[in-house]
């Protein structure tokens, strides 16, 4: 078993130039799944490479003159002038790209870290569909009163993350993480957000002397089907313990910078990942030799 410590700053040189390429292979060969998995063109990667390489070089240089930026922007990258103009242009004509507040995602994370909507063990509590606090209807205008409490039921058991109980006319949680089903569009800006968050710090870390993202990893190889089945509860209990300590102080916060003005614009993720790969079988031998 091993830690894995957050990387030092340095700059890409001789041996360093090999292991930042073998890095990168590393970090693009699920994205290269993806990709073919979900039949996305090639070129459409390239593209969206292109531009990303453009943004990021821009931003080096923010206060150049367009025509000396371009110039500027194709050294660095090695992309030609053209493809640069044509990228910066179409850059200056897309529209902002925003963040939207998501209320399903927020009332799923309160239900299942707030009281009275948890038990004493931490658990959602199954809540009555209307009615006064603990109430599904209660727990929905608290967090917004511009969509109504059916049209965020609704989502919620579309997703596959709730479900209601006729019967007894309550809701109840299906899941312990909010990782929504049957909708590929949100679930592929999940990943963007929390795998890009994730990669920015990593990437800070290594090219910012004095900003430390918090990013440290714990592994441990030679491990059984057996025992990796067993890690998973400890892992599921330690996310909820982080949910509960976490949560209730990001709400604080939101609150209290509510009230300044003007409105701060920072933004935290704290995440937790896991990943497990069984080992792969051997070959069955077939009795020659090699």
């Amino acid at each position: 078993m091993s830690t894995d410590e957050s990387a030092t700053s340095g700059t890409a040189d001789g041996a360093d130039q090999q292991a930042l390429e073998s890095a990168l292979q590393r970090l693009l060969e699920p994205l290269a799944r993806l990709v073919v998995a979900r039949g996305v063109p090639y070129a459409t990667v390239e593209e969206t490479l292109k531009r990303a390489c453009v943004e990021a070089a821009s931003a080096v240089h923010p206060q150049l003159a367009p025509h000396r930026r371009v110039s500027r922007i194709a050294t660095a990258t090695g992309i030609n002038r053209r493809e640069v103009t044509r990228l910066t242009r179409d850059r200056a004509r897309a529209a902002p790209v925003t963040r939207p507040r998501s209320p399903v995602s927020e009332l799923f994370t309160r239900w299942r870290t707030t009281p009275p909507y948890v038990d004493d063990a931490g658990a959602a509590r199954a809540l009555p569909r209307q009615g006064p606090a603990p109430s599904f209807e209660s727990l929905a205008q608290e967090i917004t009163r511009d969509v109504h409490p059916r049209s965020l039921l609704e989502e919620l058991v579309r997703l596959g993350l709730a479900r209601v109980d006729t019967a007894t006319d309550e809701v109840r949680l299906l899941r312990e993480v909010f990782v929504p089903g049957g909708d590929p569009p949100r679930l592929y800006g999940l990943m963007g957000a929390n795998v890009g968050d994730h990669l920015a710090a990593a990437v800070e870390n290594l090219l910012v002397d004095d900003t430390r993202h918090f990013e440290q990893a714990v592994w441990a190889d030679g491990l059984s089907d057996a025992s990796l089945q067993a890690l998973r509860p400890l892992v599921a209990a330690q996310w909820r313990a982080l949910l509960a300590a976490m949560v209730p102080a990001l709400e604080q916060a939101v609150a209290a910078d509510a009230q300044r003005q003007p409105r701060p614009a920072g933004r935290f993720r704290l995440g937790l990942y896991e990943f497990s790969a069984s080992a792969a079988p051997a070959p069955e031998d077939d009795g020659e030799q090699p």
